[in-house]
């Protein structure tokens, strides 16, 4: 797969630097994508030298109605296709709705799900009918379960979600595979680390470190895998979340909010 070229999203930390670096150990080359000024330069960098495979970095704010256009734009003057697409750039966070500047959702939904439908149309654009493409969509268990405090974030990974399972119906019989994730907690961010290190059971099982989910996902978009739950904790839960009536699931979650002071 070493003429292949992914497109990584919110490359420079986190899961995205972790789908960055499990491709290059596939040898496949990179465009990354990320903020200015958020060490994607130097990671573009020592990719390169420890893969040795072509990484080029697109510095841009994907919340700018120009960015996706400018990414295609780069990739046209270089002349290069991407044959893959991961959605993983996103805006999360752990709040009452009302604590929030309106200024904030708009944000979060201009990223987490403007971006990533933006992106996707032109990706399918320019792709090569001759070759498989694969588009990895970064979507979350916070996208099927009813998660106070997390309503916008929620809504835009269900959003990511539905928009998923429809272009796989739409993409049938294409030269292309599309491939939703939908992970548990995931231990991308120190802070992030302290906290699910106190978790214990079953919410510990449910957390991951990110180049594990990089890997699980990696094989299973290649694979042509329609969603991707990595582990089994995470697989039990869905599971249950589909079968338990809905004044179970509603009373389990007031518990967990009366524990957290809300």
């Amino acid at each position: 797969m070493s003429q292949l070229t992914a497109i990584v999203t919110g490359a420079s930390e986190g899961l995205g630097k972790a789908f960055a670096i499990e491709l290059a150990k596939r040898g496949i080359n990179l465009v990354l994508v990320s903020l200015p000024e958020s060490g994607l330069i130097p990671l573009g960098k020592y990719i390169n030298k420890t893969f040795d495979i072509r990484v080029d970095t697109v510095e841009l704010d994907l919340t700018h109605d120009e960015s996706p256009t400018e990414i295609f734009q780069f990739l046209k003057r270089e002349k290069l296709t991407a044959h893959i697409l991961i959605n993983n750039a996103g805006l999360g966070n752990w709040d009452l709705f009302i604590d929030k500047q309106p200024e904030f959702y708009r944000t979060q939904i201009e990223l987490n799900v403007i971006a990533p439908v933006i992106l996707t149309r032109m990706f399918l654009e320019q792709a090569d009918d001759q070759v498989t493409s694969y588009i990895l969509n970064v979507g979350s268990l916070g996208g099927t379960f009813v998660v106070p405090r997390k309503s916008v974030y929620g809504a835009s990974k269900a959003f990511i979600s539905y928009l998923t399972k429809c272009l796989q119906l739409e993409l049938t019989g294409k030269n292309v595979k599309m491939s939703l994730l939908s992970p548990g907690g995931i231990n991308t961010k120190p802070e992030l680390l302290v906290i699910n290190q106190q978790l214990k059971g079953i919410a510990k099982a449910t957390i991951f470190e990110a180049e594990d989910v990089a890997r699980i996902a990696i094989d299973g978009l290649f694979k042509g895998k329609k969603e991707i739950v990595p582990g089994q904790a995470n697989k039990l839960l869905v599971g249950l979340n589909s079968v338990l009536p809905g004044f179970i699931k509603n009373a389990i979650i007031k518990g967990k909010l009366k524990e957290h002071g809300k």
